[in-house]
């Protein structure tokens, strides 16, 4: 009779395991501090920028980003030292597929990306796209910000790789819209 019941227990084992496992793959790699901080360099001094679009700058920001604003307020971090600014930084939660994501986008004055950093990834780790294909997304003009030619998904994290494309993209498309004025 214990024969009878013995894959059921297995099965029960396997359940606590996925209940167990699957948070501890949740992974956050930097606070919001700490990330400032390599977008910037200690020394800088940042300060928080909010941003409220107008509904035809969300118009102009949509379109140029091909991507729906999930909202009409937009916060940018600037970083400034000896009172130049270095640069600008977006933090840009998401859903990839089930659970979220938080990536910094970092723009030099200009609006060109220098960095991309994963703040936290709460989806499976093989899902993760490594940092040298962030760096594929650096120095580009808005224009060439899509999945195709020089910049390829990565097969098993494809949500992902569109994920980071798309938080670019909204993130250079609100940087122009509402900083450089075009």
């Amino acid at each position: 009779m214990q024969n009878k019941h013995t894959p059921f227990k297995g099965i029960i084992l396997g359940l606590i395991f996925l209940l167990v496992a699957v948070p501890a793959a949740s992974k956050i790699f930097y606070s919001k501090n700490e990330a400032l901080v390599l977008a910037f360099g200690k020394d800088a001094t940042v300060e928080m920028l909010s941003l409220f679009p107008s509904e035809q700058q969300l118009k102009k920001i949509e379109q140029l980003a091909r991507v729906k604003m999930e909202s009409s307020f937009f916060t940018f971090y600037v970083g400034k030292k000896a009172g130049k600014v270095l640069g600008y930084a977006a933090i840009e939660s998401h859903v990839v597929r089930t659970k979220p994501e938080t990536l910094m986008v970092v723009l030099d004055s200009q609006g060109k990306v220098t960095a991309i950093h994963t703040l936290a990834f709460h989806e499976p780790p093989e899902y993760q796209p490594p940092q040298r294909w962030y760096e594929l997304l650096y120095q580009r003009d808005l224009a060439q910000l899509r999945l195709s030619g020089d910049i390829q998904g990565i097969a098993g994290a494809t949500l992902s790789t569109r994920s980071a494309v798309d938080v670019t993209r909204k993130v250079m498309a609100v940087f122009q819209v509402m900083l450089k004025g075009t």
